[in-house]
């Protein structure tokens, strides 16, 4: 289900988080399929069921899952508005790294190139 690299800088419940929203928004996670509990995953990753459950709270946080108490924890049903916020991320990530080459002179054309992955050597 998820991986975890003890090598990463971000703390584990990030990986968690990350994971678990990242196979939400592919479809992999289905809108209110439950997820494991807190200490079967635990046991799964190898890490403390606090870290897991911190992670839970988080993506409840973020709306990417809710909970039924006394019977765990589920997908939520709109991962659709969750990938629009990503993508409203990536789109400001991207402004803001346009708005940097800019400044240091790139064209809109080689913008461009890099945006389609054909990059012009100038």
């Amino acid at each position: 289900m998820l991986r975890i690299d003890f090598r990463d800088a971000r703390p584990i419940y990030e990986q968690v988080v990350d994971g678990v929203e990242e196979m939400a928004m592919h479809g992999v996670l289905q809108p209110d399929e439950q997820l494991p509990s807190v200490r079967q995953l635990a046991v799964e990753l190898s890490i403390n069921p606090n870290t897991i459950q911190r992670a839970y709270n988080e993506l409840e946080n973020r709306g990417v899952v809710y909970s039924v108490k006394g019977r765990g924890n589920f997908i939520a049903s709109d991962c659709a508005a969750l990938r629009e916020r990503r993508l409203e991320e990536i789109a400001k990530q991207i402004a803001d790294l346009a708005r940097s080459a800019r400044e240091l002179g790139v064209d809109d054309a080689t913008l461009q190139a890099w945006l389609s992955g054909k990059e012009e050597e100038k």
